[in-house]
């Protein structure tokens, strides 16, 4: 996962309208986001929060319940500080700034301290989530499983039969939402050849080779080999989620969108419909495709902090949520040791510390869920970085929140 990060920036990053994206009646040519660049610097800073405008999508419906109620408590907490990987003392106000911030929330004690916007950011902007968009589907599988509908010890292909061809066959579920396959899936962003610039070139974010016909999300999948025995160490991957998707949507006979509608979306009290990007065969991007509002990201992992419930019903089981906390910390090995050296990965969830159980949803260019449950706390970050992985980033922006934690139940 190459990434060289880029300095520090002296002043407060531009915003996309600063800077002449799409601005204009038509805006000029070279402001306009294309196929080969919509979600790379400077054009993130405008296509998060217009995913729609550039590419196919499908809808995740609200339903038609009650908008559940976020109750405030603001507090200036822009001064508070924490120790930066640079070696300096920054405060919180620091964070927001230098890591290309577009909305940031914190919730304590069922309460928001602070809820802030940049980038022209509002609270009915739907945003890209990309890899957090995974967390939201291992949830989903949570319920599916719940539901008795998903075997996590059978063999892959004994559900998908035309797996038995390649590298998943002999995979187990329980191994897949853990990301412990020996599958090989090469996660180099922006390399040409790279497994996963094929995914992005299937899922109709990046233009096809002159001349070759363009796969689907699930053609790709068929082409992947075992490398090494399934359930040796994490690795990831994220085709395993895809892989997940596709399990989900086999043994309920039911579109990802209409289920994460039905399961979870319908269920939180969310405020907006949200959306998966799709391919050309109407596949969803199960590993990063999601878009939805800052606060019902907030409520997304609000359910998740409170056990699975959302009021009086239990809309994930309270077993399952649990689990997401829990990991195998021997088989979390480096690079992903530099941000969490305590941590795993389970259920398509990043736990930090697995002592103390607190866990993550995390995706490139910034974008964060963290939840812990010992602090009865939950914050959310929304960003447009200048990189897929910028490792100061994203450990500053994690030490930030947990300083913000720390001071709240200190008081």
């Amino acid at each position: 996962m190459p990434s060289v990060p880029p300095s520090m920036p002296s002043q407060r990053p531009h915003t996309a309208r600063e800077l002449g994206i799409m601005q204009g009646f038509p805006p000029r040519p070279e402001k306009r986001p294309t196929a080969s660049n919509w979600d790379l610097p400077p054009f993130n800073r405008w296509s998060f929060q217009n995913v729609r405008a550039l590419l196919p999508t499908v809808d995740v419906d609200r339903g038609t319940g009650p908008v559940r109620d976020l109750p405030s408590a603001h507090q200036d907490v822009s001064g508070v500080k924490f120790n930066a990987l640079d070696g300096t003392t920054k405060t919180i106000k620091q964070m927001l700034t230098e890591t290309y911030t577009d909305g940031f929330l914190v919730m304590h004690r069922g309460q928001i301290i602070t809820e802030q916007y940049f980038n022209d950011m509002h609270p009915r902007s739907l945003h890209l989530a990309q890899s957090v968009s995974k967390s939201l589907v291992g949830t989903l599988a949570g319920v599916l499983h719940g539901e008795g509908k998903l075997d996590m010890d059978a063999p892959l292909a004994d559900r998908i039969p035309e797996l038995a061809y390649c590298g998943y066959g002999d995979a187990t579920l329980g191994q897949v939402l853990d990301m412990q396959t020996g599958v090989r899936f090469v996660e180099d962003y922006g390399l040409p050849n790279s497994d996963m610039t094929r995914i992005d070139i299937a899922s109709g974010w990046r233009p096809p080779h002159p001349g070759e016909p363009v796969p689907a999300i699930r053609d790709v999948i068929l082409t992947l080999q075992k490398e090494r025995p399934h359930g040796e160490r994490f690795e990831y991957r994220s085709i395993e989620t895809d892989m997940l998707a596709w399990i989900l949507e086999r043994e309920t006979g039911t579109s990802l969108a209409k289920l994460m509608s039905d399961r979870i979306w319908s269920k939180i009290g969310a405020d907006r419909d949200g959306y998966f990007t799709v391919d050309h065969a109407g596949t969803a991007l199960a590993d990063g495709g999601f878009n939805a509002t800052l606060r019902d990201f907030t409520r997304f992992g609000l359910m998740m902090l409170q056990g699975g419930r959302v009021g009086d019903h239990q809309v994930v089981p309270k077993v399952w949520v649990e689990s997401c906390r829990m990991g195998e910390a021997a088989k979390f090995n480096d690079p992903y040791r530099a941000t969490s050296p305590n941590g795993a990965y389970r259920r398509q969830w990043w736990v930090h510390d697995v002592d103390r159980g607190d866990y993550m949803a995390r995706g490139v260019f910034g974008q964060l869920i963290y939840i812990d449950p010992e602090a009865d706390f939950l914050a959310v970050k929304l960003s447009t970085w200048p990189d897929y992985l910028i490792h100061s980033f994203g450990l500053d922006s994690l030490n930030a929140v947990i300083a913000i934690r720390d001071g709240l139940t200190a008081t």
